[in-house]
This record gives structure tokens, sequence and C-alpha cells, in this order.
């Protein structure tokens, strides 16, 4: 798919992936709403990019549907689809069932319904070149393959559904897809004592510093040019395992 000129919307788009994926975005030539709880961060990225920002808690269903709507306004029906919005804990999995019930409503089910609203409007318009008619992209955490401590809340199910979503997509030319960064990078492993942050990115057997913004926004954007990536869940982490 060609981005010049195509409407995307990018969920948890003011902040680190999210933000650096709505430049790269903005940078090809697409028309970018970004989707964020945090409207003066997005307004000032907007600013930037010349895009478009919209407060949205992808929690409540109807803001979600507003913000969605508000986009299809100004920038016609979205083509393209990323989801950076998502949260995660930096210890273990044992948590309350309020902070586990929380973590899978955003990784999973607020999620899936962002992605059930946009599909729907991808799915009503007409196909484009090989009858393509757009792209979504989910975030996991790598947890589901490699059980990382405090990611398994809805991360796991999102990674399992996405060859069934895409192959109940592709009879109308929708594809998707989902990328799995490690977390070294994110606000939420920032917090952690820097010696523990030391000793995670020395587990990287090539890269030190890895500017995974940049990497997840650059895997991001050729999904979408690469019509022949579907249905899978792609690992971005320097093979730490």
């Amino acid at each position: 798919m060609r981005m010049q000129g195509m409407a995307a919307l990018v969920t948890g788009g003011a902040s680190e992936l999210g933000a650096e994926t709505v430049r790269q975005l903005a940078a090809a030539g697409a028309k970018v709403a970004i989707l964020d709880a945090d409207l003066a961060a997005a307004q000032a990225l907007a600013i930037q990019v010349g895009g478009l920002a919209l407060c949205c808690d992808i929690t409540h269903s109807a803001s979600t549907t507003q913000a969605l709507m508000a986009a299809r306004q100004a920038h016609g029906p979205a083509r393209i689809l990323v989801n950076c919005a998502g949260v995660g804990m930096a210890g273990r999995d044992a948590a309350s069932p309020e902070e586990l019930s929380r973590m899978a409503q955003i990784n999973l089910i607020a999620t899936l319904n962002v992605i059930r609203l946009a599909a729907a409007d991808m799915i009503a318009q007409d196909a484009m070149e090989n009858g393509e008619r757009g792209v979504i992209i989910a975030i996991s955490a790598p947890a589901p393959r490699d059980g990382h401590a405090g990611d398994a809340a809805g991360n796991g199910a999102l990674a399992s559904l996405t060859l069934p979503l895409a192959r109940d997509l592709a009879q109308f030319g929708v594809r998707m897809m989902t990328i799995a960064p490690q977390r070294f990078t994110t606000p939420l492993l920032q917090r952690l004592p820097q010696v523990v942050r030391h000793m995670l990115a020395a587990s990287l057997p090539l890269l030190k510093r890895p500017n995974m913004a940049g990497a997840f926004a650059t895997l991001a954007l050729h999904i979408v040019g690469n019509l022949s990536l579907n249905g899978d869940v792609m690992r971005l982490d320097g093979a730490p395992r």
C-alpha cells in the first residue's frame, strides 16, 4: 500500500513507539490521527507533524467511537491502523485481580474494539490495487513465547488471535499483523532502578542501546507497504532469548 494521502490511525500515538510511528507515517505522506488519553501531548505532536490530535480512552467504547468518527470526518475512512496503546507491569504476574483485569481490558478487549471499528470502515471502502482495503497492526509483548514476568495479561490472547483475525479479514482485503517489541525502552521499564535497566540492555547480544521506537515504526511502515505480510506476530527484540 502506498501511504501518500492515506488516512491512518495510531492509538497511544502521543508517546514512545506510537509517537515515532506517527512521525514516520506523516513523513511518508499519510494523514495521521493521533488517538491518546493525553490530549496535550497529542496536540503537541500534531503541531509538529501536521496531524490530528484526538482525546481517546480506548477502554471506553463511546470515547473510541467518537474519536474514530472525528478522524473519519477530518481525513476520510482510515486505511491504516496501528495500535500502540497498552500497559504492562514491571513485576510478576501474581498481581491483584483488579490490576490483571485492567491490563486485559486495555491490551485485549479495548484493542479488539478499536480493530473492530476500524476494520468495518476499511471493509466499506472500495478496494485499491491488488484488492487491498486496509492494514491493521497490533502490539504485543514477547511474553506469549518467552514467558516474561508481568506481561501475560492480554498479550497471549492478542498474539493468538492475530492469525484468526487475518483469515477473517483477508476475504475483504484487510491485513492483520502484530509486532512484539522488547520492552527495555518503554516508560514502564524506565521506572526500574538503573542497574536493572543496564542488566536488561546487556542481555541483548547485538544492540546494547536499541532505538526501539524507531525500529518499531520502521517495521510498521514496512508492513503497511508489503502486501505479503499477513497473519503473523513479528518479534522485534534483538534476540535476547
